[in-house]
């Protein structure tokens, strides 16, 4: 007379044979791999939000001259070119082929943000930590950091073109400035919840503070301020925009500006898809690099 316990053995081992059995290729036959899932709920949410535009404009409940769809602002694309070809400070744009200058102007705004992030990025940590080890210096700028910290970044683009002048320097400013003070007050946060637990540990078996801070504070907090950084991307992005609207010379942001401008519909959400294409992939590129750095965290607890 076989137990209880044996059964649910024996049917969980009947059940896990059969799940390998379908793994295999039997059954239900296979499965898609686990990392290509994000792709296909990704591209099913925006065939999804492109068919309600597109099902909008033939049913002529969206005029397509204030809103295009996509296969409209797309198609017109090799009329609006010259809108891409950066201008010098007289309005006379330089000559080059239509793709030529879709990509001079992707790289010029997609460096400005990259060398922000990186620089709001680097200096955030290198202030956080200098805040927290030496009380002095923490004493003399904490109070002015959390004063400064509430005020948008938009606010700052006049003090970036005083200092800056008209050109990338404005641009990277407004970057490194929306992320600097919230990473910086983030940073402190994270050193100050550190367990006491693990710094106690490290005390005890002699580490000094410069190998406290490699191995035992610094892997605590990056993670939390990695997702600090990816929240702050898609902010970036937007104040780049801002800035070079201003006279920058070049840039998506100018872009935007002259569809503005000219009245031109197709023009702005043809730069609008471009901006949330290369917004998409950054953060992408972004989990990329956390999940090569943070290597000790589990990639469950990395999804996002």
């Amino acid at each position: 007379m076989s137990s209880p316990l044996g059964n649910a053995t024996s049917m969980l081992s009947r059940n896990g044979g059969k799940k390998a059995e379908d793994g295999r290729g039997g059954g239900r036959g296979p499965r898609l791999p686990a990392r290509l899932m994000p792709l296909v709920w990704g591209l099913a949410s925006l065939a999804c939000f492109i068919g309600i535009w597109e099902a909008a404009w033939a049913l002529h409940w969206a005029d397509p001259l204030l809103l295009p769809p996509p296969h409209i602002f797309l198609r017109n694309f090799g009329s609006q070119a010259q809108y891409f070809l950066p201008s010098d400070v007289i309005g006379e744009q330089s000559s080059g082929t239509a793709f030529g200058a879709l990509a001079m102007t992707i790289v010029a705004t997609t460096l400005r943000v990259l060398a922000g992030l990186t620089l709001g990025f680097v200096c955030a940590l290198a202030m956080g930590v200098a805040i927290r080890y030496f009380g002095l210096f923490g004493n003399l700028t904490l109070p002015t950091i959390t004063l400064l910290a509430p005020i948008s970044p938009i606010a700052w683009l006049p003090v970036a073109i005083f200092l800056f002048g008209i050109g990338n320097g404005p641009a990277v400013f407004m970057v490194f400035i929306s992320l600097f003070f919230v990473m910086t007050v983030s940073t402190i946060g994270q050193i100050d919840s550190v367990s006491r637990t693990h710094l106690n540990v490290a005390a005890v078996m002699g580490a000094t503070r410069a190998q406290t801070f490699r191995h035992v504070i610094l892997p605590a907090i990056l993670p939390s301020l990695f997702m600090v950084l990816r929240m702050n991307l898609f902010g970036a992005w937007m104040v780049v925009l801002i800035a070079e609207a201003t006279g920058v010379g070049s840039g998506l942001g100018q872009v935007v500006m002259l569809s503005r401008n000219t009245f031109n519909a197709s023009l702005s959400f043809f730069t609008m898809t471009l901006i949330g294409v290369l917004g998409f992939a950054f953060d992408y590129l972004l989990r990329i690099v956390q999940r090569k750095v943070l290597f000790w965290v589990p990639e469950s607890g990395l999804r996002k």
